[in-house]
């Protein structure tokens, strides 16, 4: 049995399996990596990642969300990265921290017509 956890997030999360791409912001002219998410939240996403990434890193990210004609963008931060066991992949977790209005509430109407709440699994 694990302990209680106490949850952290302010937003809900979905499950759901979007194309994303992210890169380093402090090397603008490395290519963008990509991966597709996990969850999503409006504070933020969890994705597999074969390559270790150092908490606070500042990412600028890409998400191409259903229904929306361009991928959503936002400069983010490594809050958690987590060994994926028996892998060679990393589980990582990133917080928004800017996003236009218009990526938020479009992210905003994506979740809320999203069937269920995410199960938290690593």
């Amino acid at each position: 049995m694990q302990p209680y956890v106490k949850e952290k997030r302010s937003s809900p999360r979905i499950n759901a399996r979007l194309p994303v791409q992210f890169k380093d912001i402090q090397r603008p002219i490395e290519t963008y990596t990509g991966s597709l998410t996990k969850d999503i939240s409006e504070g933020g996403i969890r994705f597999a990642s074969s390559e270790f990434l150092s908490i606070f890193t500042r990412l600028l990210v890409e998400v191409s969300v259903p229904s929306f004609s361009r991928a959503i963008k936002a400069i983010s931060k490594v809050a958690w990265i987590q060994k994926i066991p028996r892998s060679s992949q990393y589980n990582v977790g990133l917080q928004f921290m800017d996003m236009t209005e218009e990526d938020k509430k479009h992210l905003a109407s994506f979740i809320a017509k999203s069937p269920a709440p995410a199960v938290v699994t690593p």
